[in-house]
């Protein structure tokens, strides 16, 4: 048996003898949902009770950091250096998830509390991504307990804010760059195009959310007594969206659209396979036309209403309402000019006399969108590592169709960035019943032993 086998064999065993359902258990059983938090110690528990044993045994010197931003988070950052000579991997996670949703999964599963059902386990945070990161931490140790070493340099990033914005983390690796400063970031989230083939992705779509609200008086005026002589805010507003994407969802602002889909990237995502999903139909006339579901997905921008109320739909009555609001969102990739988005927007609709419309960033989640180069050499090192392990091409993609912070390893680390997301697209993610088959996480952390240990060899 080669030491390469030993350290697969250490990965494998943590299934059978029942260690990665018993830590991530442990990881589940924190309650980190960043939104409701009552205090700071509710999410920095999950650094000092959560992560610090395995941190510890891979031997990483840590430090948790308050957060740049006054009443945000804080992070925990760590370094284990082998040798100024190697090259220097950066790893990345957050520990924070969406809330519970108590009482909306299914009967007998407490978001809290791990569940395995079937060949499925249940908890928050287990696709999204307590999961993600524990393979990759526990991937780490088995090479480590095999190899007494690691054979590269590592560099730790933990936050607990991601699901609200990651406020802080572009400060944070600008205040410590030095302390950071690695040659390539290796992280996990998001879902694999397939379930049964290893994804790599490059960077992500940005994200900008905004408000649209339209108001007009104090009150709502009975529809019989006024109907006819006073503006309808929601009807004003339907035709405001109206005239940002068509009936077909077509984006209907040019500078909305990005110029970045290029023969390149279209060749990459022709590989991918063409079916999107095995369980949710899609609707192959949404969208920008002539683009293929792929490229819609990974190479162009999408509008989305997100929400819209003017009234209470539950308990409606006879009244002309005095507003209507709606909560917005554009995801885009590369090569669409971010800083133009709102006045583009606010331009567009003051020629479609829309001036009455009123566009609210105030507390927005904004993501910034990246991409590491298609030529890029760690992507050619990792993809060929990933292809030899699975036995047949993996998918990659230019970027994840969701959005992360991965413009602050990008833009302040100066770091390429290679994303191998261990979870898939029926995951449940941010909704009730997540999970992850126990297929899917056991060859996961085989995958990641395999990349790491070959990392570590060939410098």
């Amino acid at each position: 048996m080669t030491l390469l086998d030993r350290a697969l064999e250490k990965s494998e065993n943590l299934f059978s003898d029942g260690e990665f359902i018993t830590k991530l258990s442990s990881l589940v059983s924190l309650v980190t949902d960043s939104k409701n938090s009552m205090s700071k110690d509710d999410l920095t528990n999950y650094y000092s009770k959560g992560l610090l044993g395995i941190l510890v045994e891979l031997g990483i010197q840590t430090k948790i950091i308050d957060n740049p931003i006054k009443n945000c988070p804080p992070f925990l950052i760590g370094t284990r250096i082998e040798s100024p000579k190697l090259k220097t991997i950066l790893l990345y996670g957050h520990g924070d998830t969406v809330p519970l949703q108590q009482g909306q999964w299914n009967d007998g599963i407490c978001p809290n509390e791990l569940k395995i059902i079937g060949e499925k386990i249940y908890g928050r945070g287990v696709a999204d991504n307590k999961g993600q990161h524990l393979i990759n931490l526990l991937a780490l140790r088995s090479i480590l307990k095999t190899r007494k070493k690691l054979g590269f340099n590592l560099k730790v990033i933990f936050e607990m804010g991601e699901e609200i914005g990651s406020p802080g983390l572009f400060e944070l690796c600008e205040q410590h760059k030095d302390y950071l400063k690695s040659d390539v970031l290796i992280a996990s989230d998001g879902p694999r195009v397939a379930i049964d083939v290893p994804t790599l992705f490059l960077g992500s779509r940005g994200a900008i959310n905004f408000e649209l609200e339209v108001k007009y008086r104090e009150g709502a005026h009975h529809s019989g007594n006024w109907g006819g002589v006073l503006r309808d805010p929601g009807v004003r507003l339907s035709h405001a969206l109206s005239v940002i994407a068509d009936k077909n969802g077509k984006i209907l602002i040019e500078n909305w659209k990005p110029t970045s889909l290029t023969a390149e990237v279209r060749d990459r995502l022709k590989l991918l396979p063409s079916t999107i999903s095995e369980t949710l139909e899609i609707d192959e006339n949404w969208g920008e036309p002539k683009l293929s579901a792929n490229e819609k997905l990974f190479g162009w921008n999408s509008f989305s209403i997100l929400a819209l109320g003017s009234g209470d739909i539950n308990i409606p009555v006879n009244a002309i309402q005095p507003s209507a609001k709606a909560l917005c969102q554009l995801r885009f990739v590369v090569g669409t000019d971010a800083d133009k988005i709102i006045s583009s927007l606010r331009d567009h609709l003051d020629r479609h006399g829309f001036e009455d419309i009123k566009i609210i960033t105030d507390n927005a989640i904004n993501f910034e969108a990246t991409r590491t180069n298609l030529n890029n050499i760690w992507l050619e090192k990792v993809e060929g590592i990933l292809e030899e392990f699975h036995g047949d091409k993996i998918h990659v993609i230019p970027n994840l169709a969701g959005s992360l912070p991965n413009n602050c390893f990008t833009d302040v680390l100066n770091v390429p960035t290679i994303w191998i997301p261990h979870s898939y697209k029926e995951c449940s993610q941010h909704a009730p019943n997540e999970h992850l088959p126990i297929k899917l996480l056991r060859d996961a952390l085989l995958l990641m032993t395999n990349l790491y240990w070959y990392l570590g060899e060939n410098d």
